[in-house]
């Protein structure tokens, strides 16, 4: 009896083992599996590839040497007419803004600008060539992820130009727009629409106006430093003459001619066409601009001019170097 007991122990003992061995062996397997899984994405993932689209055997594929379009300007400039234009191109897709982009690259840019901060990030690894490759991840993921897949992506986010020069140079091959407009009626926008913009005071003509100086010549200099990557398009020759300015600006982008980009009030809210918030939806239609420069543009001009320049006309520099003129308007040079 008792020899029979220690029989079944040893065969219970020799499956238990066997079973024990089996499965450690199998989970070895599986862990070395798992690692050679994980190590693959790192090699791919440093291409900074994209891969979207609804027809996925033949799926868009974005990266950072894509022709990627970057509109910005400062706000109430006509940054949201353009990208609605440009969104009713069938090959085009802008969207709204993202509100992520300028405040991620005003953080790098504080980062390159404190030595010290810059010095501890250099000590811990994280040089620039590690913050250049993770921002073109970040942003491509944005740009790319928030909207319908289309041939040629765009992103506006006004003070995103702010950082023109970065963008261009982890973006090689991106375009630039900048949207110019007279910064008296920007401002009267600003301040008669109540539209908040961080850092300006709307109770002062004269602090938006020296914001606006401050932040259109950051983005008019890189702008002209990035010569042909960059094209200076004024809101008021654009409302004025669109098709001449819409073909000349698909010419800079390369892309194909097509007349939506003259009616894209009949694609707003439609599916594949233009997408507004109800803030937005002032931009029905070059009417209600048109309507904006005739009855507006007198009175802000004699106005405005004359009340700040009696206290001295320190904003005005960059007014004058985009082509405005301090007694009329919309702009001096017309062509």
């Amino acid at each position: 009896m008792i020899g029979k007991l220690k029989q079944n122990l040893l065969v219970a003992c020799l499956v238990i083992s066997s079973v024990t061995v089996f499965y450690l062996g199998r989970h070895a397997m599986e862990c070395h599996h798992r690692i050679d899984e994980r190590s693959q994405p790192l090699v791919s993932s440093l291409h900074t590839t994209l891969r979207t689209g609804q027809n996925l055997s033949t799926p868009f594929i974005y990266n950072k040497d894509m022709p990627l379009i970057f509109i910005g300007g400062v706000p109430r400039s006509g940054t949201t007419l353009m990208r609605a234009m440009l969104d009713a191109h069938p090959d085009v897709r802008c969207g709204e803004e993202t509100r992520v982009i300028p405040r991620i690259l005003a953080m790098k840019q504080m980062w390159s600008r404190s030595g010290r901060e810059k010095m501890r990030l250099d000590e811990a690894g994280v040089t620039d060539e590690v913050l250049d490759s993770a921002m073109q991840a970040f942003l491509l993921e944005i740009i790319v992820k928030h909207g319908e897949p289309a041939n040629y992506l765009c992103n506006k986010d006004p003070f995103a130009l702010k950082s023109l020069t970065y963008l261009a140079k982890i973006f090689p091959h991106a375009k630039f727009i900048l949207m110019i407009r007279d910064g008296r009626a920007s401002v009267h926008s600003m301040i008669s629409r109540k539209v908040t913009i961080a850092g300006f005071d709307l109770s002062s003509y004269r602090d938006c106006l020296t914001k606006w100086n401050r932040a259109i010549e950051t983005m008019y200099t890189q702008c002209l430093e990035a010569a042909d990557k960059c094209l200076p398009m004024h809101y008021e020759q654009l409302v004025l003459h669109p098709e001449k300015w819409m073909r000349r600006l698909l010419k800079f982008l390369n892309i194909p001619w097509n007349d939506a980009v003259l009616h894209h009030e009949e694609l707003i809210g439609k599916a594949g066409g233009v997408s507004l918030s109800n803030i937005q939806h002032e931009y029905l239609g070059f009417m209600s601009h048109l309507d904006y420069l005739s009855l507006v543009q007198l009175s802000y001009l004699i106005n405005v001019t004359s009340h700040l320049c009696h206290t001295g006309c320190v904003w005005h520099t960059m007014v004058m170097l985009t082509g405005y003129c301090l007694l009329f308007s919309p702009q001096k040079n017309s062509v």
